[in-house]
């Protein structure tokens, strides 16, 4: 059934006089995630959004187009590439300086959802990736025991903000979260209740929905820090607080394959049963059936044989998949990477990477500013004036020292040229140790082992002297 839907005709909407209004960057971010969220559902979203993504053709009975519906399958190309950049980002664990051990030891649960450093990196990485910016709110329990947490926000949840310059920087002075709070509810069933949280330095109100849609106000209080914690970090920045998808281009090209996969699958279905096609047979007959133990009359100049297609059109098909999914893998790979799937010389390589390494080292230059701001919040909170610094990893593909890079290494530590802290750590970004592997325990243990030989020969002299001394004198030199 047509539902009238014209998806590019986006119309914004709201009055911006709610609590939960978004304001004008929302409007103007939120037509880009529309495509990106519904290929993160997969298929079945695909599917559920039936003629939004699949359109019915003219004369195309409804039963027809949920048959091929039913057939149709989206590929994950964009699931995988998101994956795949995020576990890029956070291949080697995420390094932390100088950071308190109090602080630290509550990075194992980041977000109060079990979740250490390294897993809330990667997830957070991910959508960072596929909004183009996010946000994360460290926040705190009201009573004295409550310790700090993280929490991320994707752009959807950023309903609209007010910010001013203090001090020669940019400050929030208003905030608003969208969030859904799950509360039990009867003796074994749950509500999701909507709610906005509006931040100002130093006060916070919550405002939930009601039962006729009304937000109201649930709960108002005061923040232990005069600054909203609240920190950002940027994939594809247009404004402050404002951004675009960095694959939006390969979102399109999914959708694209999906389409062009649909028609295939749907041909090969039809084609794949030939039609048989009667001549010369009188069109007034009665219905006729064929069958292994039938047999058919046919006037003098009638025949009967059935009718496939040759299958030339098929292969066109095929060649339109197969290009639209190189398409992917170059803008994935070679324009975020800067790394072709094709064969190409070392130096091009190396220029392309050159070129093309600078959106992903944005999305680690960010995430790591974005933890840092987000450890210096952490530890305001713990009354710590010592909050430390981190490092994310910038060494996105594989790259393990050859042997003769290391024993080029190994000669010049020999030869006195370099120390051992600065082999180990050589060879550490190598990858010829492991990534749990202590350099400063390393050179701590080294220093031991080193005092304790010293030692061994002192305390042997020691001995030997001790037992010199011990021995009694010869009884022939006595005098009688």
């Amino acid at each position: 059934m047509y539902s009238g839907y014209n998806f590019y005709n986006r119309e914004k909407a709201g009055t911006d006089s709610e609590i939960n209004d978004p304001n004008n960057a929302w409007k103007e971010m939120e037509p880009h995630w529309i495509l990106i969220e519904s290929l993160m559902g997969g298929t079945y979203e695909m599917r559920r959004k039936h003629r939004r993504y699949l359109m019915q053709e003219p004369r195309e009975l409804d039963d027809a187009y949920d048959n091929r519906l039913a057939r149709s399958v989206c590929p994950p190309f964009y699931q995988r590439l998101e994956r795949m950049l995020a576990g890029m980002l956070t291949r080697k664990p995420v390094r932390l300086n100088e950071v308190p051990d109090v602080i630290r030891e509550q990075l194992f649960d980041v977000d109060l959802q079990g979740n250490d450093l390294n897993v809330w990196t990667y997830e957070t990485a991910r959508k960072m990736i596929r909004y183009g910016h996010i946000g994360v709110l460290v926040d705190a329990p009201s009573d004295a025991n409550g310790r700090p947490y993280w929490v991320t926000y994707t752009p959807r949840d950023i309903l609209g903000f007010r910010s001013e310059v203090v001090d020669g920087s940019q400050k929030l002075t208003q905030l608003r979260l969208l969030e859904k709070v799950i509360e039990p509810e009867g003796e074994y069933g749950e509500s999701i209740i909507e709610q906005v949280r509006l931040l100002t330095p130093g006060t916070f109100e919550i405002h939930r929905r009601d039962k006729n849609g009304d937000f109201q106000l649930f709960e108002e209080g005061t923040t232990t820090l005069s600054e909203i914690p609240f920190s950002l970090a940027y994939a594809n920045r247009v404004n402050l607080m404002e951004s675009r998808p960095p694959m939006e281009d390969i979102a399109e090209l999914n959708l694209k394959a999906y389409q062009c996969g649909s028609d295939l699958s749907n041909q090969l279905h039809i084609s794949s049963v030939p039609l048989l096609a009667f001549y010369g047979y009188p069109q007034t007959s009665e219905e006729v059936s064929a069958g292994p133990g039938e047999a058919i009359a046919f006037p003098a100049e009638g025949r009967a044989e059935y009718i496939e297609p040759s299958g030339k059109s098929f292969d066109a098909q095929y060649k339109q998949l197969d290009r639209i999914a190189e398409q992917i893998n170059e803008l994935g790979l070679a324009s975020i990477l800067g790394q072709k799937l094709s064969a190409e010389t070392a130096e091009a390589k190396r220029i392309d990477r050159s070129q093309g390494d600078s959106t992903m080292q944005v999305v680690a230059q960010q995430m790591q500013d974005m933890i840092d701001n987000s450890l210096i919040f952490h530890a305001n909170y713990l009354g710590s004036k010592v909050s430390g610094s981190s490092f994310v990893n910038r060494d996105f593909l594989a790259a393990r020292l050859e042997p003769q890079e290391i024993g080029s290494l190994l000669q010049l530590y020999t030869a006195g040229t370099i120390t051992q802290e600065t082999l180990l750590r050589q060879l550490h970004e190598g990858e010829v140790l492991g990534d749990e592997f202590d350099i400063e325990e390393e050179l701590e243990a080294t220093q031991q082992a080193s005092l304790i030989e010293m030692d061994q020969p002192l305390e042997k002299e020691k001995e030997e002297e001790s037992e010199e001394s011990a021995e009694p004198e010869d009884e022939s030199d006595e005098t009688p």
